[in-house]
């Protein structure tokens, strides 16, 4: 039943009932609190532009690929945060040119996404929001494994 509801909301779904399912799986897993204070901001910001690229109709994966639902799968795909600085880019580019680019989407309907909040998230992390081709710190990117394999699990229905 959990999991139908996760997907149900993710595919249609407002973004603060889907961060408040989450919430709650989070409030209900036995996981330490500071893994439960990551996880959320992390989910949220990447809602921050799926959700618009859902409504657009332009949901697509790291590798380009479009996609027609935003499924949990999907979602955890963008959670890596390479994956989250490579889409912050790519994004960015689309605002700048009015045209969704670095996919495999071909369509010019495309309309500019809010990206303060991924940035936000992002900075916090220390990804350089200015130069795609600066690195992070490894640590961040370990804590992020983290954060993935519990919102897997509160995705999934597991908590």
């Amino acid at each position: 039943m959990i999991l139908y509801s996760m997907e149900s909301l993710l595919k249609s779904g407002e973004p603060s009932a889907i961060l408040g399912a989450i919430s709650t799986g989070l409030d209900r897993s036995d996981e330490a609190p500071f893994w439960r204070q990551k996880s959320l901001p992390l989910c949220e910001a990447i809602l921050s532009v799926l959700i618009p690229l859902r409504e657009q109709h332009l949901l697509f994966d790291p590798e380009g690929k479009g996609h027609s639902e935003l499924t949990r799968e999907l979602f955890l795909r963008w959670c890596d945060l390479y994956s989250l600085k490579t889409l912050a880019f790519t994004l960015a580019k689309s605002n700048a040119l009015g045209k969704l680019t670095r996919t495999k989407i071909d369509t010019d309907a495309y309309q500019p996404i809010d990206l303060e909040t991924l940035g936000t998230y992002l900075s916090s992390y220390s990804v350089n929001l200015e130069n795609e081709l600066v690195d992070f710190p490894t640590t961040n990117y370990n804590l992020h494994i983290g954060m993935t394999s519990l919102i897997t699990k509160i995705l999934e229905g597991k908590v």
